[in-house]
């Protein structure tokens, strides 16, 4: 595990998560290998229980803090554990549409 991605999991602790994954996908981007710039979180929390995306979204950004200036890119996937034991899975990603300043 990186050093950012670890972080980012110990901060998101604090949301009591009953399950989490956090998945560097910086490799799906044009960026240097190695690079922690690109993640998807799937996070299932009670906490989100009665709220919209919007204040899910919120809630995950007020608990990275000053982590989110690490990273470029941070795709969410919000459940309650009732949303997540009727979907159990968050949906892929796609695949970069971008490319990289080098290409120009």
């Amino acid at each position: 595990m990186t050093t950012t991605q670890a972080a980012l999991e110990r901060a998101l602790q604090s949301l009591a998560p009953v399950h989490m994954e956090l998945l560097n996908e910086s490799h799906m981007h044009a960026v240097p290998p190695g690079s922690e710039s690109h993640f998807k979180l799937v996070i299932v929390s009670q906490e989100f229980e009665g709220l919209n995306a919007v204040k899910r979204h919120q809630a995950v950004y007020r608990t990275l803090g000053d982590l989110m200036q690490q990273i470029h890119a941070l795709a969410l996937h919000t459940y309650s554990p009732a949303e997540w034991q009727a979907r159990s899975a968050a949906p892929d990603s796609p695949a970069c549409m971008g490319g990289s300043k080098a290409d120009h």
